[in-house]
């Protein structure tokens, strides 16, 4: 059964009233009593409610996990994160408030000025995003999951996504390909100049000028009908293509199907990396040699990260990229000379 403040009373010999004042530091009370009254809580195992333990700390026990669901973004991804996120804060004795509106800097504003959440996480960052300023001059501690342009004075913890598209290129290179094409996220994301998305462009066309390669970007929405026709436009203006990049989740089986009803055989004909979770590459009938989206370690050294500055460390890194791991599996092969 649920313990409940008068067991705790009743097991400490004192009034209800005498444990609501040693929760909250709202009026004074004897140091003896005070630790009577915590040894019952212990041994009873007692769980103030928060109102009462945002009371005796000043703080509500919640973060903010600021989301906005925006056109473009794969659902079921930033569900990892946020999973891992709220299962991390429940091991430090938080709670997980999710914003998942489109609001920017007033909304952020909003939360903050309230004594809802003691600190936030915030994510799908822009390379040059609005919230910034707000986040740089903020009491309350932040962790953005994320780099913008310019990380100063931020917590920015992802995936080195550069070096990850970086790393797809120099894969395909070493298989002997020399035509390659990104297929990217749906076109909106590049108009917001989502950081994550921008980076992979970069590190994708630096790998291949360094190389040497023919390469283009090619943004896809999410559908089946739109891998259909990016698959059909790369084979029109690059008839030499043979080595894909995906950096798109939703599109990925459908991508690989619609090359297969083109009369390309992966990975005979043409080889596919991609970055994405693993479980998702693992799953198609051709397993995709991917870089893995490790959204729960990222998730969890954002809360680790957001508890050592709401702890006062000032030990804290202002950047934290986690290096890209890749896996090979069925779908890339050495490039088939004619």
């Amino acid at each position: 059964m649920m313990v409940k403040i008068t067991d705790v009373a009743r097991h400490a010999g004192v009034s209800p009233s005498t444990v609501s004042y040693a929760l909250s530091g709202k009026r004074p009370i004897s140091e003896e009593t005070r630790q009577r009254v915590e040894e019952s809580i212990r041994r009873l195992g007692y769980r103030p409610h928060a109102g009462a333990r945002a009371l005796a700390s000043s703080r509500s026990n919640v973060l903010a996990l600021v989301v906005p669901l925006r056109a473009g973004i794969h659902v079921p991804v930033v569900m990892q994160f946020a999973v891992s996120v709220v299962t991390t804060a429940r091991r430090y004795d938080h709670d997980v408030l999710l914003l998942t509106q489109e609001e920017g800097e007033e909304g952020l504003r909003r939360v903050a000025d309230t004594a809802l959440v003691d600190a936030l996480i915030v994510m799908d960052v822009q390379l040059h995003d609005p919230r910034l300023p707000l986040l740089r001059a903020l009491e309350r501690p932040s962790v953005m999951i994320g780099f913008p342009a310019s990380s100063d004075g931020l917590t920015c913890i992802d995936l080195d996504f550069k070096a990850a598209g970086e790393a797809c290129v120099e894969h395909l290179a070493r298989l002997g390909h020399r035509v390659v094409a990104l297929v990217g996220s749906p076109p909106e994301v590049y108009v917001r100049q989502t950081a994550f998305a921008q980076r992979v462009v970069q590190g994708f066309t630096a790998a291949a000028d360094r190389n040497g390669l023919a390469s283009a970007v090619h943004p896809c929405e999410a559908s089946p009908a739109a891998a259909r026709a990016v698959a059909e436009q790369l084979l029109r203006e690059q008839p030499a293509l043979t080595g894909v990049v995906v950096h798109n989740e939703a599109i990925l089986e459908p991508l690989v199907d619609a090359f297969e009803q083109l009369g390309l055989r992966v990975p005979g004909d043409l080889s596919v990396t991609a970055i994405c979770p693993d479980e998702l590459a693992e799953s198609l009938r051709v397993p995709v040699t991917s870089i893995a989206l490790p959204s729960a370690e990222v998730g969890t050294r954002a809360v680790e990260l957001l508890m050592k500055k709401l702890g006062g460390s000032t030990a804290v890194p202002e950047a934290t990229l986690l290096p890209p791991r890749m896996t090979e599996r069925a779908s890339a092969a050495r490039r088939a000379i004619a």
